[in-house]
């Protein structure tokens, strides 16, 4: 009974509809369009414009994600440009200091009267206790063993081992190095030994009224037989006595030897330069 009335009051419902649907075809709207056109293109545009708003969300969205890719590769590609150039530039530094290097070098090498050879430090000592360096000339280029080697900077040390296309090179300020030395300003003599930290210690034979003091200029004075007279060694940092006699005198190398690149062999000091000359 209860689905025959469920029934009946769906065919009332449609009937009701049907009815409804046929009065709005046939009354017309002030515009002369029916009112079911009316109703329905009504329905029908609200359904397309929410559409057509999702589809040009979608597009402007993808069209974002498709600049902001672009954007990303651009940022890339510059970034692989600007590490490029940097690289560039470091490279330009480095060949414009080693030519300033090479200048000095060149330089030095006029105005010592010494027959020697460029060399090129390739290495470094393995252990801070033996402070030597490794330079690119060896016995075939004349280097032997106790040549002194120097810089622009002033006396870097000596030759200990070689090889017929390298050669290790003791630095002045190993602890096991030493050079005579004169005090530019008053004459004083003395030998320099190396503190294996960086710097000097003139200690050995310094008279003890010899006139020393903080800044005077430290020079080879060539008693040693292996560094020539007048290149600088390094200036005077710190003066101690013990009474009238010197306790420890301190010397700040004039060569950076963290910094150094390239340096000059001494293979004949003037002396033999100027007796070859006379012989050709």
């Amino acid at each position: 009974m209860i689905e025959v009335r469920h029934r009946a009051g769906l065919l009332l419902v449609a009937v009701v509809l049907a009815q409804i649907i046929l009065i709005s075809a046939q009354v017309n709207t002030q515009r002369g369009v029916s009112l079911l056109e009316a109703v329905a293109f009504g329905v029908f545009s609200e359904v397309q414009r929410t559409i057509a708003g999702g589809v040009a969300a979608v597009r402007g969205a993808w069209t974002g994600y498709v600049a902001l890719r672009g954007v990303v590769r651009e940022n890339e590609a510059l970034r692989r440009r600007l590490a490029q150039a940097e690289v560039e530039l470091q490279q330009q530094r480095a060949l414009a200091d080693r030519s300033r290097g090479l200048a000095r070098l060149l330089e030095l090498r006029e105005q010592a009267e010494l027959t020697t050879v460029a060399a090129a430090i390739v290495g470094a000592g393995a252990t801070p206790d033996f402070q030597t360096v490794t330079i690119d000339k060896g016995t075939a280029d004349g280097v032997k063993r106790d040549m002194a080697v120097i810089a622009p900077a002033g006396v870097v040390g000596r030759v200990v081992t070689t090889g017929a296309r390298a050669a290790k090179v003791q630095l002045l300020i190993d602890r096991n190095a030493a050079a005579g030395a004169i005090v530019e300003r008053s004459r004083a003599q003395g030998v320099v030994v190396g503190a294996g930290d960086d710097r000097l210690h003139m200690e050995q034979y310094v008279s003890e009224s010899a006139d020393i003091a903080v800044g005077d200029v430290v020079m080879s004075s060539g008693i040693d037989g292996i560094y020539p007279k007048g290149f600088l060694i390094g200036r005077v940092e710190s003066v101690q006595k013990s009474g009238t006699a010197y306790k420890r005198i301190l010397v700040k190398p004039a060569v950076d030897f963290r910094s150094l690149e390239e340096v000059l062999v001494v293979i004949a000091p003037a002396g033999a330069r100027e007796a070859a000359g006379s012989v050709e």
